[in-house]
């Protein structure tokens, strides 16, 4: 009985070791403390996680994540819908949102161009996001893609597609460090990088 237990155990360390930035070590510290947990407080995580993978799913207009067809930021009518701001993933949009120095609305690519990798234009869904500016009322396009070789190709590639529509295109300042992913940006770079953009 003992082995099985310790199989199970190890069995729920390597699923936390599947996790980004979790190690060996600190997955086993996860187990034991889930192991040592109440009954009811193991199973509260699980059906978090359960209901995350169920109903949690992608807004139809930005690729936010949603628990509807629309996230809460499309669905806000407070917010500027005279702007978009492009990342490429939702982490980076609620790293943005945290900062609180934008308010208009988002568009999430899912990630960037990298034809080495076999990851071109459909793959991110660049055409929604002109449909978006083809529509109309949209004044300005803040591309915030990653300050890398494949986010510098994706804004390129981006500006090219919407200059036509009229629309204003910048892209945000260098406050971040190049080769840094923005979502682990503090406030104040953030800030400050939404507020430096350029046009392109």
């Amino acid at each position: 009985m003992g082995v099985q237990r310790q199989g199970l155990l190890a069995r729920l360390a390597r699923e936390f070791v599947r996790l980004p930035g979790i190690g060996q070590k600190s997955a086993q510290r996860l187990a034991f403390h889930l192991m040592k947990a109440s009954k009811e407080d193991a199973l509260r995580l699980a059906d978090a996680i359960r209901d995350v993978k169920e109903h949690v799913t992608s807004c139809v207009r930005c690729r936010n994540i949603a628990e509807s067809d629309l996230c809460d930021i499309c669905q806000n009518p407070k917010r500027d819908r005279t702007k978009i701001l492009v990342v490429e993933e939702p982490s980076t949009l609620y790293a943005i949102e945290q900062s609180g120095g934008y308010r208009g609305l988002y568009h999430v690519l899912m990630g960037s161009l990298s034809p080495l990798d076999g990851v071109g234009p459909s793959d991110i869904r660049a055409h929604e996001l002109e449909m978006r500016v083809k529509e109309g009322g949209i004044e300005e396009v803040i591309v915030a893609t990653n300050p890398t070789i494949e986010g510098e190709a994706t804004a390129i590639y981006l500006t090219k597609v919407l200059k036509p529509y009229g629309v204003c295109v910048s892209r945000i300042a260098y406050g971040i460090p190049v080769g840094m992913d923005i979502e682990y940006a503090d406030e104040v770079t953030l800030t400050k990088s939404i507020e430096g953009r350029r046009a392109m």
